[in-house]
């Protein structure tokens, strides 16, 4: 089992930045990828960032490039989600994911994102 937990989220102006965190615990060491996700009511959840666990492929959605840059500190287990420049689109619950390929997929709780306009 993997345990997730999210912090950082908040309330921000539209152009401000956050900085979210996900600390790992548990069994971590057969993880392939980590992710971010974000989810409106009424929607599905989509995916924001996917990273490796070696930190060597990173992709992004097109409406953040250039904008989210998504990192990990292995030694505290903790991967990170800054983002800047944040628009009012970006308001939604954004949730850490862990995936095992062909396993299990764990999410975190979630963390509230606002951006005021």
């Amino acid at each position: 089992q993997v345990q997730l937990v999210e912090s950082g989220g908040g309330l921000v102006q539209a152009g401000g930045s956050l900085r979210l965190s996900c600390a790992a615990s548990g069994t971590i060491s057969r993880i392939n990828y980590m992710s971010w996700y974000r989810q409106t009511p009424g929607k599905q959840r989509e995916l924001v960032a996917r990273m490796t666990v070696d930190g060597v492929s990173i992709n992004y959605a097109d409406s953040v490039k250039g904008r989210f840059t998504n990192s990990g500190d292995s030694a505290k287990n903790t991967v990170y989600l800054q983002m800047n420049s944040l628009k009012p689109e970006a308001t939604a619950v954004y949730y850490c994911n862990a995936l095992r390929k062909f396993w299990a997929n764990y999410w975190g709780q979630g963390t509230q994102v606002t951006v005021s306009s």
